[in-house]
């Protein structure tokens, strides 16, 4: 299987191509991302703050190439989404050094040698299993099943025994039990990680599990459903905000579109369809009383702990740690 990483989503300058560099730096035609390399400003300006993270991860490896990334980092060169910030570039040192932080870069070391590190496109980083297990390891679980679902959607090879397993053989304990819950989760037919959040909340707000990606209709006809409860028969959609700020086209065309594929679900079977917003996942209660007032019925209990702590991730600058 050929394995490519993210480039960075813009040049990078080293600041011995800069045309008179100071200058350029005062008059703030370009964004240093790292010490000694800039990118253009108002392009800069432009880019997500995911796209801001791989710039900077490109920007490390510039100055040190044979740097060794990893956690998130690593993630984001993989293609796999970050959920929350990304606090600085993650990178695994030998055992002899020590875990510390140097300007935006954080280093971490292990005292054991148990992780796959490849070498794809001259970037050294840990494997795309490994990585998983390690963002599971020390990140929330809601951010950790975003990266497991894309992982085992993006690598058929992968499943959550695959992940599970290399959780369980690693020599270090640290995070192992941490971990679980994500691995064992991972589902390639979770499409993006805003419908893998939605898992875990639907989870811990006491849900039964949905199926995943239900088509609804006849073959060649048919409308596919994120989320679909069939006992219910309750069609969920995760929408965001995304689909309906004009990023994906005419606002007025995409909620009119909605709205015909709800009439057509409903025609077709579905009872419902419960559309909810990240701001709802970001709120404790508020997915929970969206489904129950469609008629889902929990099945148990609101786990308050893990919902509040889901609402800190989503929340802007949240680590989720």
């Amino acid at each position: 299987m050929l394995r490519t990483l993210r480039p960075s989503p813009l040049p990078l300058i080293p600041a011995a191509a800069l045309t008179h560099s100071t200058r350029s730096v005062r008059r703030g035609d370009v964004e240093p991302v790292a010490r000694g390399v800039y990118v253009d400003s108002a392009a800069w300006r432009g880019l997500s703050r995911w796209d801001r993270d791989l710039a900077r991860i490109h920007a490390h490896l510039l100055r040190h190439p044979d740097a060794v990334i990893y956690r998130e980092s690593a993630a984001l060169l993989w293609g796999l989404p970050i959920v929350g910030s990304l606090d600085a570039v993650h990178v695994l040192c030998p055992d002899t050094s020590k875990s510390r932080r140097v300007a935006r870069a954080r280093l971490h070391t292990s005292a054991h040698d148990d992780r796959v590190v490849e070498e794809v496109q001259g970037i050294r980083l840990t494997s795309m299993v490994d990585t998983c297990v390690d963002v599971a390891r020390f990140r929330h679980p809601a951010a950790a099943l975003a990266v497991a679902d894309a992982a085992v959607r993006q690598d058929p090879r992968l499943s959550a025994a695959v992940l599970a397993a290399v959780n369980e053989e690693r020599a270090s304990g640290r995070g192992r039990r941490h971990a679980r819950w994500a691995l064992a989760r991972a589902d390639g037919d979770a499409e993006s990680a805003w419908e893998s959040v939605s898992r875990a909340a639907i989870e811990w707000s006491g849900f039964p599990a949905p199926e995943l990606q239900r088509w609804i209709g006849p073959p060649g006809d048919a409308d596919r459903t994120d989320f679909w409860w069939d006992r219910a028969r309750i069609a969920g959609e995760a929408d965001g905000h995304l689909t309906y700020d004009g990023r994906c086209g005419d606002p007025a065309r995409t909620s009119l579109a909605r709205e015909e594929r709800d009439r057509r679900l409903r025609r077709r079977g579905a009872r419902t369809v419960v559309h909810w917003s990240w701001d709802d996942l970001a709120h404790p209660s508020a997915l929970r009383e969206i489904l129950v007032g469609v008629g889902l019925v929990p099945e148990t209990v609101p786990d308050l702990g893990a919902l509040a702590s889901l609402s800190r991730l989503l929340r802007p600058g949240g680590q989720g740690t």
